[in-house]
């Protein structure tokens, strides 16, 4: 018999909103039929429509809000809503903090794992705090705009204050969006592939004030190529490089895989921790910088190093976590899929005369088993892995090296919970509360930092 679904697309409901989901989303159940509802917080009576049924449940958009949250702030712009841009901008900052706390405990408890949580690291202030913008650039009405796509789907909402990012970041933006129409450059054009510039990329150091522009084209030939960025260099003085990176494929993939230097320097220079990156237009650095120090300082500390320590940190990237180690430890070796970011790594250890680190470009899986199979006997093994988390295979490699202290820097509470357990059953405890740290405030992403001891 077909079970009956209690609401209909396109009815609006009085519901009350008892929970909030790891999206950001608003529950509310009919008949124990769960509801998801977008800018809607726990506590709150809504008047909502339905605007999709599934099966299962349904989601549905607020027509009005009968009883408010004392934690709802006002909307900054429904842009940011709308985009995803800042899913969460409708939620006090406080308030923000305990529910990723509370994600984190939830994803536990499924697990049934005894652990505990600690409060979340925030910020003094959570806006404008991103190093980086990857910014679409497309025709509105005839005219190149700069902005970002609304959620599930391509449609381009024009945007010059982004919120979320470095002020000077998205100055730079409207400058260069400002000149590209000046020069009347084409904006690529996603259903017939055609069109020149696909997106502006912007980077700038939080404290070196060095600034580089990425001109993402589907095209080798950038029209008025010496003008633009003779422009640019007069209208921004802090551009230390322009990059041209090509990307001639019918692709959602923003990169393609050739950098032209345009002008200046190929990479700018920024410190974490003190220690000095360079970082090129394809490298991975975390966007938010006062949070990531946080993160990083906290997960050294947590690795408790003494100078006799060798450490092993999976998922290196360009060398941050494993630098700040280095400066503590005896030997790290550090492994990272993406050639690039070893290269980077390198420098990195150069430029900060660091010799006792030693990078290796593979799967952190393989790598890890072969230096098991080496007998490398770690102290301490640091991961930071990328959402999906750890392999189970990567999880048997490091149990087999038996280090005494695992770090894991987790991006997703999900798949943490299901690695710590795995941990577990192979002999290795949680006996320090877990440590979210803020790094993407007004969104639903959570940073942690959880250290696995070796049981006695």
């Amino acid at each position: 018999m077909k079970k009956m679904v209690p609401v209909e697309k396109n009815q609006n409901y009085d519901v009350d909103i008892t929970d909030l989901t790891y999206q950001g989303l608003g529950v509310a159940k009919i008949d124990d039929f769960p509801i998801f509802i977008e800018n809607a917080l726990p506590t709150e009576n809504v008047t909502m429509k339905v605007i999709k049924v599934k099966k299962n449940f349904a989601f549905g958009r607020v027509v009005k809000i009968n009883q408010k949250s004392k934690d709802r702030v006002e909307l900054v712009d429904k842009a940011y809503t709308q985009t995803g841009i800042a899913p969460l901008q409708h939620l006090k900052y406080d308030a923000q903090l305990k529910f990723k706390q509370h994600q984190i405990q939830v994803d536990f408890d499924k697990m049934k794992l005894d652990v505990t949580v600690n409060p979340t690291i925030g910020m003094d202030d959570p806006t404008h705090y991103r190093n980086k913008a990857q910014i679409p650039v497309r025709s509105i009405n005839g005219q190149l705009q700069t902005g970002f796509y609304r959620k599930h789907s391509h449609d381009l909402v024009p945007i010059e204050d982004f919120y979320i990012q470095d002020p000077k970041i998205d100055e730079a933006v409207v400058v260069v969006r400002d000149i590209l129409r000046k020069f009347r450059v084409q904006p690529y054009d996603e259903q017939t592939n055609k069109g020149v510039v696909r997106n502006i990329m912007v980077r700038r150091g939080h404290y070196s004030h060095e600034m580089m522009i990425v001109l993402i084209t589907r095209t080798e030939k950038l029209p008025s190529s010496s003008e633009i960025v003779a422009e640019i260099e007069q209208s921004l003085p802090e551009v230390k490089s322009i990059v041209q990176n090509v990307n001639p494929e019918k692709t959602n993939a923003l990169m393609g895989k050739k950098n032209k230097v345009l002008a200046g320097k190929s990479t700018i220079e920024d410190t974490l921790l003190g220690l000095k990156f360079d970082i090129s237009a394809s490298s991975f650095y975390q966007v938010n910088p006062v949070q990531t120090e946080k993160l990083y300082d906290l997960a050294t500390k947590k690795a408790d190093l003494s100078a006799d320590d060798v450490v092993i940190d999976a998922y290196c990237g360009i060398g941050t976590i494993s630098l700040s180690m280095a400066r503590v430890a005896k030997q790290v070796y550090g492994v990272e899929i993406v050639p690039e970011a070893v290269e980077d790594a390198k420098k990195n250890a150069k430029l900060n005369n660091l010799t006792n680190v030693h990078f290796v470009t593979g799967k952190a899986e393989t790598q890890m088993a072969k230096w098991q199979e080496d007998g490398l006997k770690p102290d301490v093994i640091s991961v930071d892995p990328p959402r999906k988390g750890l392999d189970a295979s990567l999880i048997d490699s490091v149990v087999k090296m038996q280090p005494k202290r695992v770090v894991y820097v987790s991006c997703n509470p999900a798949t943490l919970a299901r690695d710590v357990k795995l941990f577990t059953e192979q002999g290795y405890q949680v006996n320090q509360p877990i440590q979210p740290v803020d790094q993407f405030p007004q969104t639903v992403h959570v940073e942690s930092i959880t250290v696995l001891e070796r049981g006695h």
